[in-house]
């Protein structure tokens, strides 16, 4: 009888301490994980849990859920069985949703500081690398799976990324377990388990070694990446203002084109923009950096817009301007809900207006008097010098009452407005939508 841990080679121990919850699938490389997780007494020092998740994309997920529960049960493991539901009408095909479903239910059940052991081998990630390098993919695609990574409130870890999957096949049969073999898995019809299936065994006749050049050359971009996310950085905090959502200009203009694609596309992931496109790189290149100073050029994808003004470039999600037409009255006595998803409220105030204001969106032409100033000034005039981009211009929610402008959302008071406000102790806020 051969002993299983001759087969596999000491765990990497993670760089935090934390719950450890081990994705269950029942298949051969999650079954080997927990087990060997669950013989070590290190690992089970700050807790350890296993989760499956439960599609319903096949007939026999009961089954799978059953056995996962059987195998937590002998090995002492507590399990969580999480049904999720795949849904399929987002045009990203049924393996992707279910690996967003899936990874979804692995955040709900994480706390602060957890570790989500994920089972995936140097098999797969000479798959990831070969899938990568077939989208055309840089260093940071071709770094494929990183052993270690921030996920949900606290971490990923893949402890089993320099190991061969036929290395946990013989700890499987030297400790007696059994696992599940989902029969989508024998099937061509992913790109993954085509790859699997017809191009890697005929790469190994030729290159016994594939699997761990793929590997190799994967842990080589992640590196490059890594250098390549630091030069990011560094640009990034050259062109960085008080704002994140903004970045000057000047210093995005004198650096490379690919640093600049870089980390123009580090921002809006910052910002948890959708990703910019090559498209969208190149119009700002082209038609933002060298806009003219007075000019509002944009570039908008997915939701999301970036715009230069002022020697900045401004990024964030697209937001509707107020209808023309837009009015309604409000007392004061709750925050107003405004059609463009912003709110109007004044802070601890309960007592209404002695007679409701009126609401509007801006329509030009508007003039208001200042605190402290003799004379009215035109809205647009004073938007102006406290730099307002005309975006938020368009958004504006303006307060009225009878004929004055009372107040330009909580950007400009107007005298009225100031001394009342004053008087009460309170302040009027506006939340963009």
């Amino acid at each position: 009888m051969h002993d299983p841990d001759a087969f596999l080679p000491a765990l990497p121990i993670p760089p935090v301490t934390g719950r450890v919850w081990v994705a269950l699938s029942g298949g051969l490389d999650s079954t080997v994980l927990l087990h060997r997780l669950a013989h070590d007494p290190v690992a089970r020092r700050h807790g350890l849990d296993a989760i499956h998740v439960h599609h319903g994309l096949h007939a026999d997920a009961d089954a799978w859920a059953a056995h996962c529960e059987a195998l937590c049960a002998t090995l002492d493991v507590p399990l969580q069985v999480r049904r999720v539901h795949v849904d399929t009408t987002r045009g990203e095909g049924v393996e992707a949703a279910a690996r967003r479903a899936r990874h979804a239910a692995f955040s709900e059940v994480m706390q602060a500081g957890d570790i989500l052991a994920l089972a995936h081998h140097r098999d797969d990630q000479a798959e990831t690398f070969l899938l990568r390098a077939l989208r055309a993919s840089g260093p940071d695609g071709l770094a494929a799976m990183r052993p270690w990574r921030v996920f949900g409130a606290g971490w990923a870890w893949r402890p089993l990324l320099d190991v061969p999957r036929s290395a946990l096949e013989a700890y499987a049969r030297a400790a007696s377990l059994a696992w599940i073999e989902d029969p989508s898995n024998a099937g061509t019809a992913f790109d993954r388990n085509f790859l699997r299936h017809e191009v890697l065994p005929l790469l190994r006749q030729r290159w016994p070694q594939a699997d761990a050049a793929f590997a190799r050359s994967a842990a080589l971009s992640a590196e490059a990446a890594d250098l390549l996310s630091r030069q990011d950085r560094e640009l990034l905090a050259l062109a960085a203002t008080l704002d994140p959502a903004a970045l000057a200009v000047a210093p995005l203009r004198h650096a490379s084109a690919a640093s600049r694609a870089r980390a123009l596309r580090c921002w809006i992931e910052t910002l948890r923009l959708p990703p910019l496109p090559a498209e969208g790189v190149a119009r700002i290149d082209e038609d933002l950096l060298d806009a003219r100073p007075d000019a509002q050029a944009e570039f908008a994808w997915q939701g999301a817009v970036v715009r230069r003004w002022r020697g900045l470039l401004h990024a964030e999600r697209l937001r509707p301007a107020l209808p023309d037409d837009w009015q309604a009255d409000w007392d004061g006595t709750a925050p107003f809900q405004l059609p463009d998803g912003g709110v109007l409220a004044l802070q601890d105030e309960r007592e209404p207006f002695e007679t409701p204001l009126r609401l509007t969106a801006r329509r030009g032409g508007e003039r208001i008097a200042l605190p402290g100033r003799p004379h009215r000034h035109a809205l647009k005039d004073v938007l102006q010098s406290l730099g307002v981009p005309p975006w938020e211009r368009r958004q504006l929610p303006l307060l009225w009452r009878g004929d004055a402008l009372w107040a330009a959302g909580d950007l400009a008071l107007s005298a009225d407005c100031d001394a009342w406000l004053r008087a009460r102790g309170t302040r009027l806020t506006w939340r963009r939508g």
